[in-house]
């Protein structure tokens, strides 16, 4: 059974489209999450935002999803 060009064309799309939106998801958490823990070690009571804006990130593999 021959499978077209075009549908691996579109799952390579959307691999990188996953891939890329992770990566960037993932460097996003890890900037927001070394600043939310320097903010929480001067002061505890930022725990709930700094947490928070750790998971916004996460949005932006949806997004990837979304698109693929």
């Amino acid at each position: 059974m021959a499978v077209e060009l075009s549908t691996g064309l579109v799952a390579l799309a959307s691999g990188v489209a996953i891939g890329a939106s992770a990566i960037a998801a993932a460097w996003a958490e890890k900037e927001i999450g070394v600043a939310a823990i320097g903010a929480m070690a001067e002061k505890e009571e930022l725990f709930g935002k700094g947490l928070i804006l750790t998971v916004i990130p996460e949005t932006i593999v949806i997004f990837g999803l979304v698109i693929a």
